[in-house]
């Protein structure tokens, strides 16, 4: 029997019950603008080398990651960002392929920006690890520690020759205390005033990062705890967020993504710069996995965390699936 009015008249089914209403009242929408493509590159192949660990992902020759720069293009992804592996023979102990103009990095940059120009933003890994025998983000000391102010130099001259060959941005990413100043320092010392840094500013020394190690071909001999966040402390990415937005900082980034959602929803709500987050390797990987054992819908998957890094607040987001994602959008 109807009893008029002996129920609210607020019933939030309403707004769900057509595709299209859902569509119409949805609060954030994913755009190919919002995605930029992490790309490896790696010196010595004549082949793209799968990544075990990350279906769908290579180390791309030069000629490869050109088309995938033009690919990225033409889906109307926002940017790339650039990691070098180079050979291991050229690894030492203060990663000196790093700064070295014809280093694989560098080449890479002025390969992508020859082919796609402005087009697309061609970003850059600012860090020691890909090109340490050591694998750590820094120089070592006498001890085996990681130097802090001794890297900040290595960091200098790092950004300006990614700089000279002609990236847009950026991203020192090892954690080093006072990088941001240093690089932007560095780059407006040698003219480079309009290339911008984007700070690795809550990067957590985190589990998810297995698949990146292969995909990079570290090196790495022990753990970065000593410089990477504690995955327990909030208020410490605060305190790394004010102080790269006084060194400089043009954006700001919070990595991982999904296990660090509180995190950038409070960075998102503090700073008036734009906001990126990292969805990294191991994120991937697991969507991956459940997908091929059929425990999960893959393509459901993805959108749905990419649409939750958005909504807590990532204005750009760093996924290994943005071409695809983007083609399909």
């Amino acid at each position: 029997m109807t009893k008029y009015g002996s129920f609210p008249g607020a019933r939030p089914r309403r707004l769900r019950t057509t595709p299209a209403i859902r569509r119409m009242v949805a609060e954030h929408r994913l755009h190919p603008a919002d995605l930029i493509l992490p790309a490896f590159v790696r010196e010595g192949i004549g082949e793209p080398v799968p990544i075990s660990a990350m279906p769908g992902v290579v180390q791309h020759t030069r000629d490869t990651l050109r088309k995938a720069a033009v690919e990225a293009v033409e889906a109307g992804v926002a940017g790339i960002m650039l990691y070098g592996v180079p050979e291991d023979a050229t690894k030492d102990g203060l990663g000196t392929v790093g700064t070295d103009p014809d280093g694989i990095l560098q080449v890479a940059i002025r390969d992508v920006k020859a082919e796609v120009g402005d087009d697309l933003v061609i970003m850059s890994d600012l860090c020691l690890d890909e090109y340490t025998d050591h694998g750590h983000c820094g120089v070592l000391d006498a001890q085996g520690r990681v130097d802090n102010d001794a890297t900040l130099e290595r960091y200098a001259e790092m950004a300006q020759v990614q700089a000279d060959a002609g990236v847009h941005v950026v991203a020192p990413s090892g954690m080093m205390d006072g990088q941001v100043g240093v690089v932007r320092d560095a780059l407006d010392q040698t003219g480079h005033e309009d290339v911008s840094v984007l700070a690795y500013t809550a990067k957590y020394s985190s589990a998810f990062y297995g698949p990146f190690r292969e995909a990079v071909g570290s090196s790495l001999k022990g753990d970065r705890k000593t410089y990477q966040q504690d995955p327990a402390n909030l208020r410490e990415s605060m305190r790394e967020l004010a102080l790269d937005l006084e060194e400089g900082a043009d954006m700001v980034m919070v990595k991982p993504a999904l296990p660090y959602l509180d995190v950038l929803a409070k960075v998102a709500d503090t700073v008036d710069v734009p906001v990126a987050a990292y969805q990294i390797s191991g994120e991937y990987a697991m969507i991956e996995a459940a997908a091929e054992k059929g425990w999960i819908d893959r393509d459901k998957a993805i959108l749905e965390a990419l649409t939750g890094i958005k909504r807590a607040g990532a204005q750009m987001i760093l996924t290994y699936w943005a071409t695809e994602v983007a083609q399909g959008l």
